[in-house]
């Protein structure tokens, strides 16, 4: 088990960081205010990187150091633990976009802390398509590239030109979709995590756009966010919490289990759509996993299809989950 501050004894590293950061690196922060959720407990040391250099820096300083480290973009699509995150959490503000409409297809760079939303509104303003599915999508490039991130029949794989990673013991790489694997919501990117580093990380991406007019891709993305309104719920939640098995849908799985607006402390599943669990207020990542393991459990016993989180679990959770399993959930 490590200890609380796992860089007690890297004197060395914590003088690097300071040096680099100053007083933008941080001691003992709360994550809650850096997750979708509003969830998670604190991190002993934490930076925000606004420019790929300092990214690029951290990264590999904390690779040399052998100390535990993760990156967070928008913070969704992630549970972090109440025990909270050893090690330095980098939380990935480099966003810088820009667009090339003299290549056919017209494509755009973008950096990995971009919100990608965002990036398929500045596309519409350039009478640009083809990331209209992305529309609502509360994540970052970086984390779309890792997930494969996808709605409304689209995803990167769909889009990716090529992605721009940071590769430990190798440096800077262009990797393709070919090399990145994608299957749904997955990528060779995904979960490759050694001893509490990532060992890929996403720098930026370059994407493929179709030429189109500011008026008919606003048009479409307008549809695309008032659908996301009419079937999503509002509010603190992490995004679909459970991939959709193999010619199903999560969220119908739950529902028909009985399960709609069940709550756990101050989480709750959605009485609007199954597949998304809402922080009420005050609500822990204790509750939210219990109704995870909740509606992993009666659906399985129902059905005998396992649901597989397409949340991550970010932290600390190995005693969190052994003492919620012990107690019965």
């Amino acid at each position: 088990m490590q200890t609380r501050d796992a860089l007690l004894d890297k004197p060395q590293l914590l003088t690097a960081l300071k040096a680099i950061f100053g007083e933008r690196l941080h001691y003992d922060q709360p994550l809650d205010r850096y997750t979708a959720a509003r969830l998670g407990g604190r991190a002993d040391y934490l930076v925000e990187v606004t420019q790929l250099s300092e990214l690029v820096q951290s990264a590999e300083l904390l690779w040399q150091h052998k100390a535990p480290f993760v990156i967070l973009g928008g913070g969704s699509n992630i549970l972090v633990s109440e025990r909270g995150v050893r090690g330095v959490t980098i939380i990935n503000r480099a966003r810088a976009v820009r667009f090339d409409l003299q290549m056919e297809p017209p494509r755009v760079w973008a950096e990995s802390g971009a919100n990608f939303g965002a990036l398929a509104r500045q596309a519409a303003a350039h009478g640009l398509g083809g990331l209209e599915w992305a529309a609502g999508i509360p994540g970052t490039v970086g984390g779309a590239v890792v997930g494969n991130a996808g709605a409304h029949g689209g995803d990167m794989a769909g889009n990716l030109l090529v992605a721009e990673i940071l590769q430990h013991g190798v440096g800077r790489v262009e990797w393709t979709v070919e090399q990145l694997q994608y299957t749904y919501r997955s990528s060779a990117l995904k979960g490759k995590i050694q001893a509490g580093q990532p060992q890929a990380i996403v720098l930026a991406a370059t994407l493929q756009l179709t030429r189109s007019t500011p008026q008919s891709v606003q048009a479409r993305l307008d549809e695309l966010v008032a659908y996301r309104r009419r079937t999503q719920p509002p509010g603190a939640s992490m995004g679909s919490m459970f991939k959709n098995p193999a010619g199903d849908y999560a969220g119908r799985l739950i529902e028909a289990a009985g399960l709609k607006g069940l709550q756990i402390g101050g989480a709750q599943i959605s009485s609007l759509h199954a597949n998304f669990f809402i922080n009420l207020g005050g609500a822990t990542a204790q509750d939210v996993y219990r109704l995870i393991r909740t509606a992993q459990h009666i659906v399985r016993e129902q059905t005998g299809i396992q649901l597989e989180l397409e949340v991550e679990l970010v932290g600390d959770w190995a005693e969190e989950i052994a003492g919620i399993e012990r107690d019965g959930l």
